[in-house]
């Protein structure tokens, strides 16, 4: 089905998450932020529940990788 869009899935070994750790990262954050804590009735559902996320996790969330500050202020500096 990715192919199908024109998306390439490209893995990484088995039991080494520490090839890819940015998207690691992000993917427990998802899983324990949205995925946990949802019951989704549909896709459009899940879509809205993971727009208003990222708009959270993009502007509002501290990092503390970027000491503290939010992935907008980091970026206008």
């Amino acid at each position: 089905m990715a192919n199908s869009h024109g998306i390439t899935i490209n893995y990484i070994q088995l039991g080494r998450p520490y090839q890819n750790g940015y998207i690691e990262r992000f993917n427990r954050t998802y899983r324990t932020e949205v995925l946990d804590l949802y019951l989704f009735n549909n896709l459009e559902h899940a879509r809205k529940v993971t727009e208003e996320w990222l708009v959270s996790y993009n502007t509002e969330m501290p990092h503390e990788a970027l000491n503290n500050m939010t992935l907008i202020e980091y970026k206008t500096l």
